[in-house]
């Protein structure tokens, strides 16, 4: 018989975290939300937050979080902490957020423009 493997929740990887970690996270998914329908599919290691596709990645840590947004370019700024170039047009861009309040216009602006890429 085969042994069935759950799937994994939104709320495990909240599980041992800060509530500070749960408010970042909140206040993200509120604002991606305030563009349009967004689905959030949890893996194993992080949280994807999907419109037609995957626009941003979330990894909780005890007392952060790590968000990664898609972009069209390069962002310059001290907040990005990692910068991949994914495709000649896709980059993907690493923060590190630690209060809620960073959640913050300019994040709200990458958020944007990540969400319409995936749109």
């Amino acid at each position: 018989m085969a042994q069935q493997v759950s799937q994994p929740r939104v709320e495990m990887h909240f599980d041992g975290r800060s509530a500070e970690v749960s408010k970042i996270y909140e206040s993200i998914l509120a604002v991606a939300r305030s563009f349009g329908p967004v689905d959030e599919d949890p893996k194993k290691t992080s949280i994807h937050l999907t419109n037609t596709t995957a626009f941003a990645g979330i990894q909780t840590r005890r007392d952060y979080l790590i968000l990664t947004v898609k972009s069209a370019h390069d962002i310059t700024s001290d907040r990005i902490s990692k910068r991949e170039q994914a495709s000649a047009n896709r980059w993907h861009l690493e923060l590190k957020l630690r209060t809620h309040k960073d959640v913050d216009s300019e994040l709200k602006a990458w958020l944007r423009d990540a969400y319409l890429l995936s749109s």
